[in-house]
Parts: structure tokens; sequence; C-alpha cells
């Protein structure tokens, strides 16, 4: 972040100038990719989505053996939990953050789509959602990322470090199966700190969420 913020130029306020500008530029980058968690609406919404569940859904199926084999994962000291996972409704991020929540594994923190409004968009990042920032090039256009990409890969390894569990869904609901451009530059992220070994190692789960009806 600091190499990304560094100007070449100083600008016409001075170096003290540039700082706090840069300073004032990274905060709003980090509002735009997350918030302060709401205890207050992770509380209520965990009271909440069983009863939208049961007036949605007949019945919600867990796996035992592959829940099992998420929890023996959730305790592997040190090393942060991945969920790479199929989207089919705008209810998968919700329902498998009160799945893991409830079980024990921790609240992760869930990767959205950026076409939200902008009341969904501060709902979602109190209760967990991460976006990502405006203003960054296309994974494949070889452009630099600059200062939004910085901070994002910041945050993406800070994130790893403290072993909150990340979600990654990998397609768009209702889209052709293929990765989808936001998971191309989330899993780079994810790639970048590895490589640059922000944490030593990392546990990628696969997740599927199946639906008679997709809601």
């Amino acid at each position: 972040v600091q190499d990304a913020a560094s100007s070449p130029e100083p600008g016409p306020g001075g170096d003290e100038g540039s700082q706090r500008s840069c300073k004032e530029e990274i905060c709003q980058i980090l509002g735009e990719i997350q918030a302060p968690l709401s205890p207050l609406l992770l509380r209520l919404c965990h009271w909440l989505l069983p009863k939208l569940l049961t007036r949605v859904f007949l019945s919600v199926q867990l796996h035992r053996g592959q829940l099992e084999m998420v929890l023996r994962a959730a305790r592997t000291p040190e090393v942060p939990l991945v969920f790479l996972c199929s989207h089919q409704s705008p209810l998968d991020g919700p329902l498998l953050s009160f799945l893991l929540l409830s079980q024990g594994v921790g609240l992760p923190r869930v990767a959205v789509s950026t076409r939200t409004s902008p009341r969904l968009r501060s709902l979602l990042q109190r209760l967990g959602g991460i976006f990502l920032p405006s203003g960054m090039a296309p994974t494949r256009s070889g452009q630099d990322e600059g200062l939004p990409g910085a901070v994002l890969d910041a945050f993406v390894q800070e994130v790893l470090r403290s072993r909150q569990p990340l979600v990654l869904f990998l397609e768009e609901p209702s889209a052709f199966v293929r990765l989808a451009e936001p998971a191309r530059r989330w899993l780079l992220r994810l790639l970048r700190a590895l490589r640059d070994r922000a944490v030593p190692d990392a546990l990628l789960v696969p997740v599927g969420i199946a639906y008679d009806v997709a809601p």
C-alpha cells in the first residue's frame, strides 16, 4: 500500500498534504471493501434466518461427513480456511454464513457481487460481506491496479492472518459455468498472499449448495 500510495511528484501542499490525501483515499477504498461488523444486526439475522428458511424451504440438509471434515479443518492451527463455492442463488451467502457460524467455525467474510444497491451493500458489509473496490482495471488488461489493488491485497492478507474464514463464489448466479471476473480478482489476492508468505498456508474447502428449485 505504501508503494502504491507514494507519488513520484510532490503535490502543491507538500509531503504532509499528499500523505493526508493518500490516507483519506485509502480509508475511502477500505470503506468500499468492508465496514465494521454490527453485533446487533448479526444477532438479529441469526434469530431471523431460521424462521425465514422454514418459510422458503421444506428442509435444509447437511452432509454430516463433510461437515465433520470442515470442523476438523477449522481446528488446524495457524491455517485460514477459504471456502470456494458454486453460486446458484442470492441466498447462498447468508445461508453459508449462518451454517458456519452456528457450527462454531466463525463468521466468514463473504465476497459479494458489486451489483447491489447502496443500502443493501451497507447492510451486507455490517454482516461480514466484502466487496471489490471501484476503479480497478480488468485482470486480463495488464494494467496496474494502483492503490485500490494494493489496499485490497493488504485487506485479504489481514483477513487470512486473523484466520477469519473467507468465502469466495466462483461464478455468478444464473450464468454460464465459468470463472467469473470478480472471482479472478479474489483468487489473485489469495495467490499473492501465499506467494508473499503473508500466511504459511491456506486450506481450500470446496462447497456446494444444491436446491431442488433455486429461490
